[in-house]
Formats: structure tokens, C-alpha cells, sequence
């Protein structure tokens, strides 16, 4: 059997699916595998382990993985199958611009931002850590470039003003921010210091040192290897076995998983509207988004800062090294185009939509050639009072079943689902785990009520 590898996913993968990896050539055996999706647990039939079903492999799904290995007692026996026909972060996660931070294009702090913060911080230093354990194992051996394997760039975010009404506004959100992710408001001086022939039209700028950078699909490579290692560790303690499979294929029916599971954690995105359970019953609307990755000539000089921050603006760049940057973003409401997969005439019209919006900002950028582009749909959800918040709950009564807290949903992270994944994932498990919606906000599951 010839396979074809992807060399930037290499320290993840031989850990991963029985039916993409060369397990064997690795002398390896994992629990981690594929087989019968529906019968994948090799733990003893001695007692019936809890057996979840997680629809999705981005950052809601992963998360919610994750907090259910966590947070099960020590002494439960328990099974995780995650099903993605298109792999861990292969739907909009994987596209995600990855900078990381809890405001609002105002620099408001967004509702329950901190909390929000905390959680994502904390999954990256597992991501991480997770990762770095995979190289430690590797004996140092490198199978590809160390810059390749960068999961966070820590080199900050700076938002310009482009409005003067914002200044004021700015200046004042400012100073309630957070401890742990600073706002700085400074001058035109203080921002090109920072990087270099910026355009600070209206002479103020705020600058968050602390905010990151992150690689999503590196990140959630990384996070699945953690759940596997999680898994790994909690069976050889000698407590109850634990297991986490990935299946990639489609779930198209609800339906086609009743009766196998103790719960079932709906996690799809702008997806979860095409089951046909749930069709017509959730207030998404689908944005489908493009991404442009750049890179700047060899022969080119004005190489961006190694310490400059990435910029937000009318458009965002996600500065990636001194020659490599991810440029977006588009939003082309009501598409139902699914594919990452993006064509030269969808390229061009987003680079002509984007171009001119970074460049009144940084103008260096138009020296920067167009290198090649990604594309997800994104699930918005209704705007509230409080913002654009996610909706939670249990969707049983949508589904048809008794209430028996079986489904589960959590969807229309929107845009900020890095962000949101790590405290709604946390919060997701406990309600499962419980089997208690009321652990939930209120506010997060209060879209149940809309008529």
C-alpha cells in the first residue's frame, strides 16, 4: 500500500489512524487506530465502559474530547470515538487566522472573555506540552525543520485605529483590560517602532504583548496527541482503561449512532445544520471565509520584524515568520460551499478584496507574492444583547428522543471559536458527565427559547 505523507505532520500522526499512518514501519502499536467505528473499544467486556461519540475534530470537538478524559473519575472505564471526514482540523478550525486574544474590535473585554482566555491558554501549554514530549521521544531526531513544527508566535498584536470616532473609545477600553493580556494605548511613534512604515492614520494604536499567534491545525494535531497521551497514561496507572479513536468519515444521520453511545456530542460547525435531525432547527447562518498565505520574495528585501506584532485592522495579517504571513479574511454570507479547496478566479477576487485594506495599513505588503489560499465556512450565531454568543445545550427534543440528555450540541463559535473552545469544551464535558444541562450559562442555551 504507497502512501503519501505530509511531512509537516509527521511528529503527529504515527500516533494516530490505523488507516493513514505506517504504524508498522514506525514499530509501533497504538490504542489509537480505526476499525469498526461502531465496535472500535478493545476494553474487556468485564463491565460496559461509557462510550461517547464526538462529531468533529476542530477545536470544539477536541476540546470537548479532551475535558471528557479529564474530567472522568479515575475508576470509569471509557471509550471516545471522534468521527471527521476530513481529519483533525481539516474543516474552518484548520483555516482560522490563530490570533489569539479576549477583546472586541474596540478592545472591550468580550463577555465571559476571561474565563475564555484562561481555558485556551491552559489547553495550549498541554498542546504543547504534548508535542514537546513527542520530540523528547523522537531521542531529538528532527523529521522536519524545527520552524516547521511552531505551533504559537509569541510576538504580540497591534490594532491601529482606522476611525477617529474609535479613539476615544479605544483609549478607554484600554484601561479594563486584563492582567494577563495587557492593552497598551501608544502613539504613531511607539506603533512603528514595533513595526517599522505602518500607517497609523490617526495617531493611536493599541498594542496587546501578551496576545498570540497560534497554527490551528499544528495546535490541534497536537491537542489530539495530548487526549491520546492522557488516555495512554490514565489506563498504565492501573485504574480504569481509557481509549480515544478518531474515525474519519461522516456521520450523516443522527440516527446511525443510536444505541451505541451513552452521549453524543455534536461539534460540526456550520455542518451540524445539514443532519437532517437538526435541519432547520438551529439560528446559524454559514460565512464562508478565505485566507491568503503570502510570502515575500528571497531576492526582496523589507523582511517583516522577527519581533513585530501581527495586525488587526479592516484585514488581518498572522505574521508567521520574517518571509510568511496568513492575509484575511473574506466573508461571503450564505455560502454553502464547504470545500477548503479554493479556485484561482476565488483567490483573485479575495486578494483584490484584501489587498487594498492591508496595504492602507502596511504597504509593504503589496511587495509580498501570493502563495496559495484556504477557505471555511464559518456558523454565526444570532447577535444578543451580550454579543454574538455560541449555543450549548442538550437537543434531544430536537432530535425525537426522550430526554434523556443523549445529544448534545455545541456550535456557532462564529469567529472566536479559538477563543471559545477551551472554556466551552470544559463546560460541555461537565454537563455531559452530569448529564445536567443547568451547569451550562443560561445565556448559552437560552437559543432554545427563539421561536
Amino acid at each position: 500500500m504507497n502512501l503519501v505523507l505530509d511531512p509537516v505532520r509527521l511528529w503527529f500522526e504515527p500516533r494516530m489512524r490505523r488507516d493513514t499512518i505506517l504504524e508498522s514501519q514506525l514499530g509501533r502499536k497504538r490504542k489509537t487506530s480505526i476499525s469498526n467505528p461502531l465496535h472500535s473499544s478493545s476494553l474487556s467486556s468485564s463491565s460496559q465502559p461509557l462510550r461517547y461519540a464526538v462529531l468533529g475534530a476542530g477545536f470544539a470537538g477536541l476540546s470537548v474530547a479532551w475535558h471528557l478524559l479529564q474530567n472522568s473519575s479515575k475508576e470509569s472505564r471509557l471509550c471516545i470515538d471522534i468521527y471527521d471526514e476530513v481529519g483533525i482540523g481539516g474543516g474552518a478550525s484548520g483555516v482560522a487566522g490563530g490570533l489569539l486574544h479576549p477583546y472586541s474590535p474596540k478592545a472591550k473585554l468580550l463577555w465571559r472573555g476571561a474565563e475564555c482566555w484562561k481555558e485556551c491558554l491552559e489547553l495550549l501549554r498541554i498542546a504543547e506540552a504534548a508535542k514537546n514530549a513527542r520530540t523528547s521521544d523522537r531521542g531529538g531526531q528532527d523529521l522536519v525543520h524545527e520552524s516547521d513544527e511552531v505551533l504559537v508566535w509569541r510576538r504580540g498584536i497591534l490594532r491601529p485605529a482606522t476611525a477617529l470616532k474609535n479613539v476615544d473609545i479605544l483609549k478607554e477600553n484600554a484601561q479594563n483590560c486584563l492582567g494577563s493580556c495587557r492593552i497598551e494605548f501608544i502613539d504613531k511613534d511607539a506603533a512603528r517602532n514595533l513595526v517599522p512604515d505602518l500607517c497609523v492614520p490617526f495617531n493611536s494604536a493599541v498594542y496587546m504583548p501578551e496576545a498570540l499567534n497560534i497554527h490551528p491545525k499544528r495546535y490541534l494535531q497536537a491537542l489530539f496527541l495530548a487526549c491520546q497521551s492522557l488516555a495512554d497514561d490514565t489506563s498504565a496507572s492501573g485504574y480504569g482503561g481509557k481509549e480515544i479513536y478518531l474515525h474519519k468519515k461522516s456521520v450523516n444521520s443522527l440516527l446511525d449512532l443510536a444505541g451505541e453511545y451513552s452521549a453524543v456530542i455534536i461539534c460540526l460547525g456550520a455542518k451540524a445544520k445539514m443532519l437532517p435531525e437538526l435541519s432547520g432547527k438551529l439560528p446559524l447562518r454559514t460565512c464562508r471565509g478565505v485566507v491568503t498565505h503570502l510570502q515575500l520574495p528571497k531576492d526582496a528585501g523589507g523582511e517583516y520584524g522577527d519581533h513585530s506584532p501581527s495586525i488587526l485592522s479592516d484585514a488581518w495579517f498572522a505574521v508567521q515568520g520574517p518571509r510568511s504571513m496568513i492575509l484575511g479574511s473574506t466573508w461571503n454570507w450564505g455560502s454553502r460551499n464547504y470545500s477548503p479547496i479554493v479556485s484561482a478566479d476565488e483567490a483573485s477576487t479575495a486578494l483584490e478584496e484584501l489587498i487594498p485594506k492591508a496595504s492602507a495599513i502596511y504597504p509593504g505588503i503589496r511587495n509580498w507574492d501570493f502563495r496559495e489560499a484556504r477557505a471555511g465556512v464559518r456558523a454565526m450565531p444570532p447577535l444578543t444583547d451580550l454579543g454574538s454568543l455560541p449555543l450549548m445545550g442538550c437537543v434531544d427534543d430536537a432530535v425525537g428522543e426522550n430526554p434523556k440528555c443523549r445529544y448534545w450540541l455545541i456550535g456557532g463559535l462564529g469567529s472566536r471559536g479559538l477563543l471559545y473552545h477551551g472554556w466551552l469544551g470544559k463546560l460541555m464535558a461537565q454537563a455531559v458527565i452530569s448529564c445536567n444541562e443547568d451547569v451550562l450559562p443560561p445565556e448559552l442555551t437560552s437559543w432554545k427559547k427563539l421561536k
